[in-house]
């Protein structure tokens, strides 16, 4: 139980991608993977990185200006106690207009390079999203069954988000960041190189304060996102499963676990979010005992007329400028990290070997007239190579017959099926539909020939008519009936409100379970497909029902090639073709009635049904 709400728990109720901070398996190659990904917007960002540095410079030079403007005034006021002239507001006039012309100028270039950029990364993960998209439809079965469905969507949706968000943050940011420093600390070298050195100093301290912090703090953030993942899945387990925490009376206990979770949440909440935020206060003290330095070393240079008043004002803008790029710097640094650690799970997933491409030389089966005759000869298929599941199998299907597949579970029923569907391909051996083996053949082609009524239903968030017109997009409404009305489906539509235009939600849990089997088995009769495949299909109707819906099959049937596997095997006695599974293999086949009298296997599994009610 505690392994599998820490589990949920990373899942928090949703995919919740990568942790904040993770880091990549390797910086250097994703990052060389990404800007070769990026390299059809290189012209874009190219303007990026001149806007940037230019906006960044105009808004440098700024300061300086200002500080002239300062000077002035200092001056007139000098120069009016001396009995001069004093302020000469028309220069100041001049200095302030080029001042003003000179943000105008940073803010234009700021605002377009902010503007491509987005437009880069939108872009970049419009893309991202339809390879993903794309490529989802290319993977083999095997991938989905060793990646959660979690994982996978992380992939699409927040790693996707933290690349766009971070790269569209950071790539301008560590642009205008390492500009700004190294044009701010040649502006201040101007001023005065003693009172650089001595505003240079602040950095170690405020840098050591930072890092004790940092290590401090990181430790809890870790604890607190670990600790809310734990919280989060509890809550999603206990919300899942509450009709049997209610049922066995284990809310004191349900109760208890949570407290204790949410207290280490808490505890480790309040001590990383407390360091967090004493980081500024201190290092806003440490930068105001620099000013302070900066200003008493000002004020004695200008007495000694080594600089002027002005000056003191742009170097104090200046040591304030020269700070917030260096702490951007070290963010950047950390962001870039995600960028990352988002890129390179977006590129494992891009780069995942994709099915075997269907050949040039794939037979037609669109010019094939199919009798749907259907063949295993010796079939050798394992999930995993070194695991071999279906050892030997071998049957031959007429054109027209009825296959029943009965056996335990975990004896290679729905393999078998997923095998002649080419979800999966076999190790050895071979499968042919009329004689031509179908790796030879398109596979979306060969899955046209089938139609498929499944023991997991599965409907789509859409109206009752788009769901039955899944297998058959150009079906008329009159079609769409007769088909519900075959699956014994058109009488509980007609009372739901709306009837067929009835909206079902994501989960389709505003009808049964028992309604849902119905509606797609209205599905496969309205595909109308060569060849069935029902897996349990009546598995969540009732024994009227089921009889009722048994028949409509038995009429869809007729001359069609059709797989059922049951575990009710009154359902199959008037099967064409019965094979009873063992370990993979077919251990016995034959009619309902020579293999009860085989007493063997299937004889065993028939009468174990009854033998209660007897």
């Amino acid at each position: 139980m505690a392994e599998k709400r820490q589990r949920i728990g990373r899942r928090g109720g949703g995919p919740q991608g990568m942790m904040p901070g993770e880091k990549p398996k390797n910086f250097k190659s994703t990052m060389k993977k990404l800007m070769n990904y990026m390299g059809r917007y290189k012209v874009g960002l190219l303007l990026v990185l001149i806007f940037a540095i230019g906006g960044t410079i105009f808004n440098i030079v700024g300061p300086k200006i200002l500080g002239k403007a300062t000077t002035e005034i200092f001056n007139g006021l000098v120069s009016k106690v001396q009995g001069g002239d004093g302020i000469d507001f028309t220069k100041i006039g001049q200095i302030l207009l080029s001042l003003l012309i000179l943000y105008l100028v940073s803010a234009c270039l700021t605002f377009m390079q902010g503007y491509i950029m987005t437009g880069i990364s939108q872009k970049l993960t419009y893309r991202m999203r339809k390879e993903i998209s794309e490529k989802i439809n290319r993977l083999p079965m095997n991938y989905f069954d060793r990646m959660t469905h979690g994982e996978i969507l992380s992939r699409i949706t927040n790693d996707v988000d933290t690349l766009s968000q971070s790269l569209n943050q950071s790539a301008t940011q560590i642009i205008t960041s390492i500009t700004t420093i190294i044009g701010v600390l040649v502006m201040m070298l101007s001023i005065s190189p003693l009172m650089t050195l001595i505003a240079l100093l602040i950095l170690p301290v405020s840098m050591g304060i930072i890092s004790v912090i940092i290590k401090k703090s990181q430790g809890y953030f870790k604890s607190q996102q670990e600790y809310l993942g734990n919280a989060n899945g509890q809550v999603e387990e206990v919300y899942g499963g509450h009709v049997i925490v209610k049922a066995f009376n284990k809310e004191e206990d349900v109760i208890s676990t949570f407290s204790e979770t949410n207290e280490k949440l808490y505890q480790s909440a309040w001590k990383s979010q407390f360091l967090s935020g004493i980081m500024m206060p201190i290092m806003q003290f440490v930068s105001n005992l620099g000013y302070v330095a900066v200003v008493v070393l000002g004020g004695y240079l200008t007495l000694k007329s080594k600089i002027e008043v002005g000056d003191i004002q742009s170097f104090i803008q200046y040591v304030r400028s020269f700070t917030q790029p260096i702490q951007q710097v070290a963010q950047v640094a950390n962001m870039l990290q995600s960028t990352a650690a988002a890129s390179e799970r977006v590129f494992e997933f891009l780069e995942e070997e994709e099915e075997s491409p269907t050949s040039e030389k794939a037979v037609k089966l669109s010019e094939m007239d199919l009798d749907s005759s259907v063949e295993f000869k010796h079939v050798k298929f394992g999930y995993l190579k070194d695991q071999i599941i279906i050892k030997d199998f071998s049957a031959k299907i007429l054109p027209g017959q009825t296959i029943a597949i009965v056996g335990a579970t975990g004896a290679g029923k729905t393999t078998m099926i997923k095998l002649l569907m080419r979800f999966y391909d076999i190790n050895a051996g071979s499968i042919k539909v009329d004689g031509v083996d179908i790796r030879d053949m398109d596979r979306d082609e060969l899955r046209e020939q089938f139609g498929m009524v499944l023991q997991d239903t599965w409907l789509f968030k859409g109206t009752i008519e788009e769901n039955i017109k899944y297998g058959k997009l150009d079906a008329t409404h009159e079609e769409v009936v007769a088909a519900a009305k075959a699956a014994h489906a058109h009488r509980f539509i007609q009372t739901l409100p709306g009837g067929y235009d009835m909206e079902l939600n994501e989960e389709a849990s505003n009808v049964s379970q028992g309604q849902k089997q119905l509606l797609t088995i209205a599905r496969a009769i309205l595909k109308n497909p060569k060849m069935l495949i029902l897996d349990e299909a009546t598995s969540s109707v009732d024994t009227r029902t089921e009889i009722r819906i048994q028949k409509a099959m038995n009429n869809l049937m007729k001359g069609r090639t059709s797989f059922v596997i049951a575990h009710r095997l009154s359902t199959i006695r008037d099967a064409d073709l019965i094979l009873v599974m063992k370990d993979g293999d077919v251990v016995e086949q034959g009619k309902h009635d020579e293999l009860i009298k085989e007493e063997g296997l299937y004889a065993q599994l028939y009468n174990s049904q009854f033998e209660q009610s007897a």
